[in-house]
């Protein structure tokens, strides 16, 4: 792909993930237009709006596989995988706010995000095996909770690193080994 193409697919795929989480009706047109590209180029590449939102769920989950494997899991300090997870995912929520829940419907991406469930699962039960974590919580407690977290961090107004560093505290402190 030519980099003016690539440039332009980047800027289809991100300014429609921000216009649909805020619009979720929002026109191509208007996609187009915002994004600096012609409606023509969008259809070119995307046949219907499904297949928009299809890869703008394809490129967020991409995304939060590069930020798993930045962190990490197994080979780093639990509070530095931490911070690196938390740190990737709120620029990853920041940069694709879409919609979960239609995200988490959508049968062609079941697979790799429970994959990736799997991995920040395996990571959490590492935090509590090696102490970082309270053993007493109930089952999946510490993983919504982190959830919940990286939500609420995203929408902080301060730049990633910060908010990680806000976050981790508050989940470490918070449902940290005592």
């Amino acid at each position: 792909m030519r980099a003016d193409a690539a440039r332009n697919l980047e800027a289809v795929l991100t300014t429609g993930a921000r216009m649909l989480a805020l619009d979720p009706a929002a026109s191509i047109g208007a996609i187009a237009a915002e994004a600096g590209v012609d409606r023509r180029t969008v259809y070119r590449r995307f046949a219907s709006r499904e297949d928009l939102l299809a890869a703008i769920y394809d490129s967020r989950l991409s995304a939060v596989e590069d930020v798993v494997r930045a962190a990490r899991f197994t080979e780093t300090a639990v509070p530095v995988a931490l911070h690196r997870y938390a740190e990737g995912i709120i620029e990853v929520n920041r940069a694709w706010p879409v919609e979960l829940t239609r995200m988490r419907a959508e049968p062609s991406i079941q697979d790799r995000r429970n994959r990736l469930t799997a991995e920040v699962d395996t990571f959490l039960r590492r935090a509590t095996d090696e102490g970082f974590l309270r053993a007493d919580l109930p089952e999946g407690w510490a993983s919504r909770l982190l959830v919940q977290l990286l939500h609420l961090a995203s929408r902080e107004d301060m730049d990633a690193p910060r908010a990680a560093d806000l976050l981790v505290g508050t989940f470490l402190g918070g449902v940290g080994a005592r």
